[in-house]
């Protein structure tokens, strides 16, 4: 039984669900009593999120069957680009568990890993209607049910996370969409902090970089690798050890450790923590701030 007494019986969104990131951040918050609405587009993945964690509640002897299956994780299909879709997808969740405490604000694509001069305008775009566009309307559709609930009742606290990256601090080099979004993330963050005050709500976000291993870490080396950019070898093991090399650290961060961050600012440990963006880089950025 974990002794992780935060995010009992508290209901939060976690979109992106069926990623790396948001699966393991199902898993994390559901073994410490939260009730999970895990949203995705991708329904295959999704679905196996809700397994993954349902199955990791019985193993740790968390949850019985019942409980599992009724009050625990809810999937739902999800397009953060569409309004309507994120509605119905919000609207479902509030209905499974009664309402929202908190939002980790995770959906996103990567893009491309291409030099400016060969950049397809048409992925740009898409790179920023999902992690830009998605990501607010997810915010604001969420923050709307909460701000009614703070209305209601004024004691009420409420807290949203949004996942940046270094990248939107440093412009790292043929990832000028993904690093552009991330930096817009940054000032939504700030922005939405201000407007959502005085409705009991927090708004930060966490700024990753240099995560795995795994897939994700693997073949984002071998992209860089691939990409033609001076500022990367042709090699992606050279890649990989040039950019932990470059960490004062001198280590990967893991997925835990990113969860942990997240935890510690929806949390009420971070309650007078706004505005802020966390950085989980082991030192790479030095400091940067948006």
């Amino acid at each position: 039984m974990n002794t992780d007494q935060r995010f009992l019986g508290k209901t939060i969104v976690i979109t992106g669900a069926g990623g790396n990131f948001g699966r393991e951040g199902c898993r994390w918050f559901a073994l410490r009593g939260a009730r999970i609405a895990a949203l995705d587009k991708v329904l295959s993945s999704l679905e196996e999120t809700v397994s993954y964690v349902k199955d990791e509640l019985r193993k740790n002897g968390t949850t019985t069957e019942t409980t599992t299956q009724r009050n625990v994780i809810v999937g739902l299909e999800c397009d953060v680009t569409d309004v309507k879709s994120v509605e119905s997808a919000v609207s479902n969740a509030v209905k499974k568990f009664g309402s929202i405490d908190l939002l980790w604000n995770n959906a996103g694509y990567q893009g491309k890993i291409k030099p400016v001069l060969e950049y397809d305008p048409k992925d740009f775009a898409m790179v920023m209607n999902i992690n830009v566009t998605g990501m607010f309307i997810v915010l604001q559709t969420v923050a709307k049910h909460m701000s009614e609930l703070y209305k209601s009742d004024p004691k009420k606290r409420f807290s949203i996370v949004n996942t940046s990256s270094v990248a939107g601090l440093r412009g790292t080099p043929a990832m000028v969409a993904y690093s552009s979004s991330k930096a817009a993330v940054l000032a939504m963050t700030v922005s939405a902090s201000k407007d959502l005050a005085p409705f009991g709500i927090r708004v930060n976000s966490v700024s990753p970089a240099l995560i795995g291993p795994g897939y994700m870490w693997t073949r984002q080396n071998e992209l860089h690798a691939a990409s033609g950019s001076p500022y990367f070898a042709s090699d992606p093991d050279v890649v990989a050890s040039s950019k932990i090399n470059s960490v004062p650290m001198k280590r990967l961060g893991s997925v835990e450790e990113v969860i942990n961050s997240v935890a510690f600012l929806l949390s009420d440990d971070s309650s007078y923590t706004t505005a802020t963006n966390l950085v989980v880089d082991g030192g790479l950025s030095g400091g940067l701030k948006a």
